[in-house]
């Protein structure tokens, strides 16, 4: 029987010693051996520096392999709150308080208001110092403001209970919420991912996603080391050189955004001959609905499946997914169960029948037990033992999910409830349009009325 994988410690361990874990374009590959080295050193030093097992270390780096090795091995050992290094210096000071982050982790000499705003909350600095030629990710830690610092009093790996990332919700609509996650959740959700795509040892993944969301860290960074494979990190998504990199890392498979597969789309004419040359075993999407029509395109263009998946970072990412073939795919849905129990729920928690819209309801143990200091925002989300996702969605007789919207962006046009998403798929269906986002407008006698922005394909018009 083997052992049930809880811990970053646990997940590190499943690759080969002298398997590739991590390369990056034009770089040198870190084994699965020197990766657990570099993951040790980090946090032996981490704990020199004082910190130890839940003490918060925002992270502020670009993307790429240094941004993945440093969460893992923050990750494994304290708790890892990665920032979008774009914040502007009142987005990072709001950050900063609101996590009661213990240290700031920054590659030295990268320029970031967030060194001001460290320095004015008086949150210490951790230089982060590059040493590539010893590998992809590879680093050193300095701390000048922490040397002499106490020793951490939680030293060493963290335990299946401990914090191990912490997330902010999008915040659209509200003050956004902090996402607590545990060693076990971001363990079993990656395993989740691991086992819908039957990621192996042999695969490599092309990781275009930001490793400051859940999509990437999960799906991107941890499911492909769950598997013993490689990561090949990107310094971040640019459609201009995606097929440069594919060329050269030859992955067997990527994990991407709608928008991103069709910007990918958009220059898949001219780049012919290297899909041809690095054949994919499958496409995976996620984080926001891939339009069917996106779906067809793509894997007419690459000759793979594309695997549309459902997450949100209450749940570490991924809550369903379309099976890969020879299983039933259904383009519009979300696909199966994949991991935790889904079901579509009443306001009472209750679970209603197949063809039933309702509210998409998660548990399981890839699942936050609850935001930080936030009773009202939990007693909200949760009933009956489920979580709440504020999605709306109907189950098929088959167990196929299909997402209708969110339950704040439904359209109320004089009691007529519109979702945008099945108005989005109607106008995808017009041969000039690549792009389109519809939304609700005020209206002095409906209420709400129905709008769209849309972008044409490259030399089309529209009237």
């Amino acid at each position: 029987m083997t052992k049930a994988i809880e811990t970053l410690k646990d997940l590190l361990a499943a690759g080969a010693d002298g398997a590739t874990a991590i390369s990056t374009p034009g770089g040198k590959p870190l084994s699965y051996a020197a990766l657990r080295q570099l993951v040790r050193s980090a946090i032996d030093r981490l704990n020199a520096f004082g910190i130890g097992r839940n003490d918060r270390v925002a992270i502020v780096l670009n993307n790429g392999p240094l941004m993945a090795t440093s969460f893992l091995a923050v990750a494994a050992g304290a708790t890892s709150a990665p920032l979008n290094p774009g914040y502007r210096a009142e987005e990072f000071e709001f950050y900063l308080t609101d996590l009661n982050a213990r240290a700031l982790l920054i590659e030295q000499g990268m320029a970031s208001p967030a060194r001001e705003v460290a320095a004015k909350l008086d949150v210490p600095i951790i230089e982060l110092i590059a040493t590539p030629g010893e590998g992809a990710g590879t680093f050193t830690l300095d701390a000048p403001a922490l040397a002499g610092a106490r020793a951490a009093a939680s030293p060493g790996y963290a335990g299946a209970g401990d914090i191990a990332l912490v997330l902010h919700t999008s915040g659209t609509t509200s003050r956004p919420k902090i996402v607590p996650l545990t060693q076990k959740n971001v363990c079993a959700s990656a395993e989740n991912v691991r086992q819908t795509v039957v990621l192996t040892a042999a695969d490599r993944g092309l990781n275009i996603m930001p490793l400051f969301h859940i999509h990437g860290l999960i799906a991107g960074v941890l499911a492909p080391l769950v598997a013993g494979g490689e990561i090949c990190c990107t310094p971040g998504f640019n459609a201009l050189r995606f097929f440069a990199w594919m060329d050269e890392a030859h992955p067997t498979w990527y994990t991407a955004v709608p928008t991103m597969h069709q910007a990918i789309l958009g220059r898949a004419a001219n780049n012919a001959e290297v899909i041809a040359r690095n054949p994919l075993r499958f496409i995976r999407s996620s984080s926001s609905s891939l339009p069917p029509q996106v779906l067809r395109e793509l894997e007419s263009v690459f000759g793979c499946p594309v695997i549309e998946a459902y997450g949100m970072t209450e749940a570490a990412h991924q809550m369903a997914s379309n099976p890969l073939p020879p299983a039933v795919r259904k383009p519009g849905t979300v696909g199966l169960p994949a991991g935790p129990e889904v079901a579509v729920i009443d306001a009472a928690g209750i679970p209603v029948a197949c063809g039933v819209t309702g509210e998409v309801g998660i548990r399981g143990p890839n699942v936050t037990s609850g935001y930080e200091n936030n009773p009202a925002a939990n007693a909200d989300a949760f009933v009956n033992g489920w979580f709440r996702t504020g999605d709306q969605g109907v189950m098929d007789a088959d167990g196929y999910l299909a997402i209708t919207g969110r339950l704040k962006e439904i359209i109320n046009r004089g009691g007529e409830k519109i979702s945008p998403r099945e108005v989005d798929e109607v106008l995808m269906d017009h041969p000039a349009v690549a792009q389109v986002v519809t939304f609700a407008v005020p209206h002095d006698k409906l209420g709400e009325d129905v709008a769209a922005a849309v972008v044409l394909r490259e030399g089309a018009a529209a009237t």
